[in-house]
């Protein structure tokens, strides 16, 4: 594979994020993938429970990652993010280090460690 079929999932699965379109979000990851908290937090094992996570989180109408750095190292794409994201306390935002593990065309692990909450100021 080549450094763009490697980002290309990762890419396609922030685009749909960012569209919160589920359908086309989830098509980029493996059936049996597994989505971690940072470094070994196992948050949803396999596609069903990454879709029901995110089905809810696609529900907040703010909802927005902004890609600020990418980098590609064998078949891993290591992304740097800003999210906004609408907590109990109101809009704000979290830095994210994302880690994706691609084969086959598809996420197979997933890794995120997120930072503190940014609460924007009213």
């Amino acid at each position: 594979m080549t450094e763009a079929d490697i980002v290309r999932p990762v890419q396609e699965q922030l685009a749909a994020y960012n569209a919160k379109v589920i359908d086309r979000f989830m098509q980029w990851w493996a059936d049996d993938c597994q989505y971690y908290a940072f470094p070994s937090e196992l948050l949803a094992d396999g596609a069903a429970q990454i879709r029901e996570r995110h089905v809810e989180r696609f529900k907040e109408p703010d909802l927005h990652g902004q890609l600020v750095h990418r980098s590609v190292a064998g078949n891993l794409v290591v992304d740097q993010e800003v999210v906004a994201r609408n907590f109990p306390e109101g809009l704000g935002e979290v830095d994210v280090i994302a880690i994706y593990e691609i084969e086959a065309g598809k996420i197979a692990k997933a890794w995120f460690k997120i930072g503190p909450r940014r609460i924007a100021s009213s």
